[in-house]
């Protein structure tokens, strides 16, 4: 009799999850890629959702574990152990901060895909209980794997689209804090995840922001989705003279510690640049409802219009491990360890349009995003080429720009690419701005 009841409870659970998803489509609050439940059981995630019997941990795969945003994830998953546990961790080639973090958590795997920095770590490195793999390949396998709840991309920059693409394949959840597989290859990578299940949960604080606001109402009522920018340090500074601008001046962000490639971006804005492509795979909107407003207090991280004229916005703390905690535990809204507000202070939050002479690179992501096709993998391709000649010295800082819109406009763009395509390309553009700036 017990086993009758039970069995009958669990099926009508099951049907309750069907009838919660059926419904947040119907009504367009959420797209196939958004389902809020993990592939544990829809019954697991529906007594998560009501607050009834704690599930195990989610088992999560860091990858990129080394960079700000891994080392954030690890803080959430640290604060949080009966909710989160580090599963696997993968760096590229930063052994000595990946031990550290194997040491500390304890994790099952830890990969590092560069075979030459893996052969530097000696016998007896690893904890007890956790393995060592190496490559790439054994990357991809790994985040396939059954036991991985949860995929963190963190890898910066096109490097990241490789193992995004396996965890989608498999149909991972994916906490998705690399913008490039979005920018590079969105339709594919969105159509990937619709026919394999698997499902995008966005990490940047400004997408998050915007998959936040979106849950208010549905996208037939969306006028406009606005992704706000700090103006990073070179808000107030004369257009003639970003010129001569240093790395050293680009690098210090006046509100977010962030890895050195990102940074440069927020100076250029060629992060919202990227953001603006992102969005307009990730939410399905035309890049004609897509705009960018400069906030330098970084405290409203994006807002969505609708058609009434209402506006909702998502307000936090500029602290990275809020999204991060928002994806890994979504549809849950989970206490963690994110600053908060301290409502007693005055606080004043401003906001301005972007200055075009200033920021060039935002009116190449709107461009990039209004055609659609090859223009994404090309301009990132691009910019990360230009941002590693700036740093190295060999371009100035405006050069980024403008090589970036010299070969968008020259690049043999393709409507409909593959991702064989797309990595051509990506290739293409790199070699074209290594050429431009040693003429």
């Amino acid at each position: 009799m017990r086993e009758k009841t039970w069995r009958q409870t669990h099926v009508k659970v099951e049907v309750s999850a069907l009838n919660f998803y059926t419904f947040a489509v119907t009504h367009r609050v959420l797209s196939p890629v958004a389902m809020p439940f993990t592939h544990r059981s829809a019954a697991a995630d529906v007594r998560a959702m009501v607050g009834g019997e704690a599930a195990e941990p989610l088992r999560v795969a860091v990858l990129g574990s080394t960079g700000s945003i891994g080392t954030s994830t690890l803080d959430v998953i640290a604060a949080c152990p009966a909710r989160f546990s580090p599963y696997l961790l993968a760096a590229h080639r930063s052994t000595r901060l990946l031990l550290e973090q194997a040491r500390a958590c304890r994790p099952r795997w830890v990969v590092v895909v560069d075979p030459a920095a893996a052969a530097e770590i000696g016998v007896g490195a690893l904890p007890e209980g956790t393995r060592l793999a190496v490559g790439p390949e054994a990357l991809d396998d790994l985040v396939q794997s059954p036991e991985v709840d949860r995929v963190v991309s963190a890898i910066v920059g096109a490097a990241g689209l490789r193992s995004t693409w396996a965890a989608l394949e498999a149909g991972k959840i994916v906490a998705l804090a690399n913008k490039e597989t979005l920018v590079m290859a969105g339709p594919l990578a969105m159509r990937l995840a619709e026919r394999t299940g698997g499902r995008i949960v966005p990490v940047d604080s400004e997408h998050s922001a915007i998959h936040q606001a979106l849950r208010t109402g549905s996208a037939d009522e969306v006028t406009r989705i606005v992704l706000t920018a700090s103006g990073g340090p070179f808000r107030t500074r004369s257009s003639e003279s970003l010129v001569h601008v240093t790395p050293e001046e680009a690098l210090k962000h006046p509100t977010w510690s962030m890895g050195p490639k990102i940074t440069i971006d927020s100076a250029t804005m060629m992060n919202k640049a990227l953001e603006l492509i992102e969005a307009r795979w990730l939410f399905g909107l035309p890049a004609a409802k897509l705009a960018v407003l400069v906030h330098p207090q970084s405290i409203v991280h994006s807002m969505v219009e609708f058609v009434d004229g209402s506006v909702i916005a998502q307000l936090s703390p500029p602290d990275m491990r809020l999204p991060i905690q928002y994806a890994l535990s979504y549809p849950e809204r989970i206490d963690g360890p994110t600053r908060r507000f301290d409502f007693t202070q005055a606080m004043t939050l401003e906001f301005s349009p972007p200055d075009p002479a200033r920021f060039p690179a935002v009116r190449l992501g709107h461009e990039a995003a209004t055609r659609g096709g090859t223009a994404g993998a090309v301009l990132n391709a691009a910019n990360e080429e230009a941002v590693r000649g700036f740093l190295d010295g060999a371009i100035r800082f405006t050069d980024i720009a403008e090589v970036c819109a010299r070969v968008l406009e020259e690049h043999p763009f393709q409507p409909d690419p593959s991702l064989d395509d797309v990595r051509r390309l990506d290739g293409w553009a790199r070699q074209e701005v290594v050429k431009w700036a040693c003429v």
